[in-house]
This record gives C-alpha cells, structure tokens and sequence, in this order.
C-alpha cells in the first residue's frame, strides 16, 4: 500500500517585491505547471501576474497521525501586485495556512494589510516570514529583527492571528541576479514551522465536484489540461465534468497530482485534469463542477459583514467589485437589517428567511454611520444599537457562475493603488442567488424589505367634536383617496382615520373616533379665532408676542410602511 499523502494548502501572501516568488522556489522540490513566473509578461516585469503553484514534501510531522506518510505543502504563490487583488481573492478560497511575506526593511505595507484583511477572512492559521534578511548590516541584523518583530506582534495583536509564529529568512541572498550558488538563509527552520502549524483540514469527498481552475493548457497528443484545486467533492476517471460558463460537458481521459498520474482525487487536491476536444483559450480561469450542479444567478442575497479597515460608509445603491466564487463584476448593492424590534434576535446562520419583514437602510449600519430615523427612535441610551446582522442584495452587470453559500468579498478596486487605504470593504456568504433573468418581476416582490415613512401636517380647524380638517399633510396634487382609511395620531394624543379630501387644495377631513377632549377643542378654537382676529393687517409686536406665548399648532403624524419591491406600492400599518 502506498504511504499517504496528506495536501495541505499553504497561501504565499504579501505587498509586491517582498520576495515571494523566491521564497515558494527556496521551499519547493517540485514545480506544478503554474509555478514560479511562467507567464513571459510575468518574468519580464519580474512580477507574479497569476497564482502560481509548487510543492514541497516532507516527512509526516507526528501531530498529524502515526504511521508512514508524506506532508505535501502546496505552495500557492499569489501575485502582490495591486491591481491583481482579484487573484489573490480567488486563491485566498483555498487556502488552508497562510504565510505572509514582509520585507524586513520596510515592515506592513498597503498591500501586505489587505492580504492580512483576505487571511482573516479566508484562513485559519497564519506563519509571519521576515523576508530579505540579507539586506541588513550583518552587525545590526538580531536586533533589526527583534524590532521588527515586536512590530509585527503589535499589528497582529487584534486579529485572529495574535501570536501566530514569526520566522526570519533569505529566500535568495544577493536578490534575484545573484548566483544560484548562494544559500538561503532560515529556510530549515521555516519548513520546520510549517510543519508544526499544518494541520488535519476537514476534507470531504461527498457531495458535488467542484474545482477552482487557474491555468489551462493544451499537450500535443494528449488534449487539454485544466489545472486547479477541488473545492469540494471528488472526481474520477471517466466522470463528466461541465464547464458551466461555456455550458460545455467533457469526460475527464487523464489526471495527474504534481506530475504523477492518478484516478481519484477529492477535496482539497491540487490536480491536473485532462480532456479532449477543448479549445484551452476559451478558459484561462474559472470553474468546472459536476454537470448541472453550478447556477448562473443575476443578483444574490447575501448576510454580510464590513471589514473594519475600509474607511468610508457603504452605502445603498454604490457600486462595487463583487469577487463570487472565483469571478470579479460590478455589482450594486442595497442593505437591508431586521425590524429594529429584532435587532438582538439570534438569526440562524447560513440561511435567509423570506418570512420576515426587513428595514430597508439607506447606508449598513455600524458604530460610525449616520444612525436611520427609526435607529434615532431606539437610540434614548444615547448608544446606536446595531442589529446582530445585516443582509444586501447584490445586482449585478453580468451574471456570475458560483456555488451557493460560497464567499463573497466587496471591494473598490478603482481606488488608486498607491493611495494607502484597504480596498475592501465588505465580506459575506451567498444566501440566495437569482437566476431568472426577469427576477425583479418574478422574485424580488417576495423580498419582504419596507421603509418606514413617516408624514407631519397640522389641524386646521375644528368641523365638530368628532372631526376636524387637516392641512400640509400632503401636496396640492396628491390623490388623497389612496389614504382614506389609515389611521393618524394628534400631537394633543387623540387617534383618527383621514376620511378623504377636503377642497381643492389638500387639505383632508379626519374623523377622531373617541371624539376630541376639551382641552384640545378649546386650544384649537383659540388658535382660530386668533387667526380670524389677526385678519390680513400687519401683526403689532404686541400681537406677535402673544403669538408666542400661545400654544404650538396641534400636529397630525401619519406613520405607515411600504414595501420597495411591492409592485403596488401599498401603504401598510401595523
């Protein structure tokens, strides 16, 4: 029987020329077909364009079981250039161990924060590799690295990483023109690192086969391989696969895992897939999956959370970069919270509940947005109170291929890159996508999300104990018979129903059911025969201090909500 070999994704991260490249080729015995720069424009700018993959193999370090067996590493190195944020999304979705590359004579830099951001979201544990050791003053070069690390401890102190471990190293002393006879530095003891923090990652063969592919490629009489990570279930010899954005169905011939040939692989698997009769430009990148199983959706409901570091408000109706699954599109987004009556209620997670009425919000709530009407209401302790979760519906310009419940990251790529400021703004899982194309007729209707409106106007006179006449409630031109029957509330505490309209010029009579109290009659006939007394001549200042000591106009406050997707925008009161 053949030793196990346990696959654990490890995640090169960090700002651009902090020398990652030349750390996965000091680690690696064994390049994939995507390591190391193959992309001529890539080596040319001495850059890394696309994720690139190796591996490195090593005993089975005794915390991951007993027996014989080899730990294989998969490198993947993703690009640090800004402008391919994009990619480092894709291969930050599987990524079991992440190690963050800093340049040890620059420390944080914008770049390397954002990786940070993509690893607290997408990652479990995290190795800090000091890079370019070599550059320091061999004197100075210990306590260079104290510092540098204390630094680094202090940064990670509020993520998930804090006290993750922080090792020192050369990938390539000299820099990149040096000889290759020169050794790296702190390589040994950062695979004995690695090795400790790996870890058993839950893998599952069952369910669909899914694979995030990166790289695509014809071999001469062979046919085209697609080369990639399985996200999720397994795949075999002879299985149909579907390239569901081409919707195109092919029967894998062939499979390799790091240029040995297999017949199985599963989640987790690092893994060449071949086909025939492919053409590989029509796929550089993207997803293949059991037939059938992926949905092309137009627009999504997702639960979502902000990324602290994103400066700025998110609000409704902005556009942003949408990364789902493995593809980037413009998408725009409304947010929405629960009712505030249940702003502290547990909600279940993963799920979205089309039962329940949401509270349409003009900007995601957070300790420093601009607190909603209704959140001003609730907010006597002078503390905002903020909902436990929050939801957006996302709309996008083109339709998306994508699992469900796969992660979705918001970001402003169209922020300059050398502004020093996260791009990223938002990070959450897809809880319901839409794949009708008409899905504001035939699905967003059942999205039960309401804006609270709320209207003030004035009594105007008193008709009888029973009635009185409203104005500047509504305009002129308002059809005031669609508000027949709601109830209003008097500033003096009576309740009423607006009964229709009275003249021409929107004013409107209300019944007050229980009647009016006298004290309210009383205020109200004062105020009118002040008005009739007053006449059209000019106030004295008498009069105009009198005025003032008179009692505040009696107001009348209209409250009711209306569903945004209600097709007719009916008014509705609890």
């Amino acid at each position: 029987m053949a030793a196990r070999v346990l696959n654990v994704n490890v995640g090169v991260l960090g700002h651009i020329d902090s020398g990652k490249t030349a750390l996965a080729r000091a680690l690696s015995t064994t390049g994939s077909t995507a390591a190391f720069d193959r992309a001529p424009q890539s080596r040319a700018r001495g850059i890394t364009l696309d994720l690139g993959f190796s591996c490195l193999r090593t005993a089975l370090p005794p915390q991951l079981g007993p027996g014989p067996g080899e730990l294989q590493l998969t490198l993947v190195d993703c690009p640090g250039h800004a402008s391919l944020i994009r990619t480092i999304i894709g291969g930050a979705q599987i990524i079991d161990l992440m190690m963050l590359v800093i340049d040890v004579t620059k420390g944080m830099q914008t770049q390397s924060a954002e990786c940070l951001v993509i690893g607290q979201i997408a990652c479990q544990k995290m190795v800090v590799v000091l890079n370019k050791i070599d550059l320091l003053p061999e004197g100075k070069r210990q306590s260079a690295i104290e510092k540098m690390t204390k630094k680094m401890q202090k940064t990670l102190e509020n993520t998930k990483f804090s006290g993750c471990p922080i090792v020192a190293v050369a990938a390539k002393p000299g820099g990149p023109e040096a000889p290759e006879s020169e050794n790296p530095l702190g390589i040994s003891e950062l695979i004995e690192v690695l090795k400790s923090q790996a870890y058993l990652p839950s893998r599952d063969p069952s369910g669909h086969f899914l694979m995030a592919v990166d790289h695509c490629f014809s071999i001469k009489g062979q046919g085209t391989v697609m080369t990639g990570t399985i996200l999720s279930g397994s795949v075999s010899l002879g299985d149909n696969v579907e390239i569901p954005a081409l919707k195109v169905t092919k029967k894998v011939k062939s499979m390799q895992m790091f240029h040995t040939p297999v017949t199985y692989a599963m989640q987790g698997d690092r893994v060449g897939v071949c086909v025939t009769q492919f053409d590989p430009k029509l796929l550089e990148r993207g997803l293949i999956c059991t037939p059938d199983s992926l949905h092309t959706i137009h627009a999504a409901i997702i639960s979502l959370k902000k990324i602290q570091y994103f400066r700025g408000a998110l609000q409704t109706k902005a556009k942003f970069h949408i990364t789902v699954g493995h593809e980037t599109v413009m998408g725009r987004v409304m947010f929405f919270s629960p009712a505030p009556a249940n702003f502290n209620e547990e909600i279940q997670e993963n799920v979205f509940d089309f039962e329940k009425d949401y509270l349409y919000q003009e900007e995601y709530l957070s300790k420093d947005s601009v607190s909603s009407e209704e959140n001003k209401e609730n907010d006597q302790a002078g503390e905002i109170q903020l909902p436990k979760q929050q939801w957006a519906l996302l709309e996008f310009e083109k339709p998306v291929t994508c699992p469900k419940l796969c992660l979705v990251i918001g970001s402003k790529l169209d922020t300059d890159i050398h502004a020093n400021t996260c791009r990223l703004a938002f990070h959450g899982v897809l809880l319901q996508g839409m794949e009708d194309k008409n899905y504001t007729e035939t699905f967003l209707p059942k999205l039960k999300v309401y804006k609270q409106k709320h209207k003030e106007g004035q009594v105007e006179r008193v008709m009888d104990d029973y009635s009185v006449i409203g104005r500047s409630l509504f305009k002129k031109e308002t059809n005031i018979q669609i508000f027949v029957g709601l109830k209003v509330k008097l500033s003096t505490g009576e309740d009423g129903i607006i009964d229709g309209g009275f003249g021409q010029s929107g004013k409107f009579k209300i019944r007050i059911p229980d009647g009016l109290k006298p004290e309210t009659k009383m205020l109200l006939t004062a105020a009118s025969k002040k008005k009739s007394k007053g006449g059209k001549g000019d106030m004295t200042k008498e009069d105009e201090s009198s005025k003032n000591d008179s009692a505040q106009p009696v107001t009348i406050s209209l409250i009711f909500k209306r569903y945004v997707f209600d097709t007719q925008k009916k008014m509705i009161q609890s």
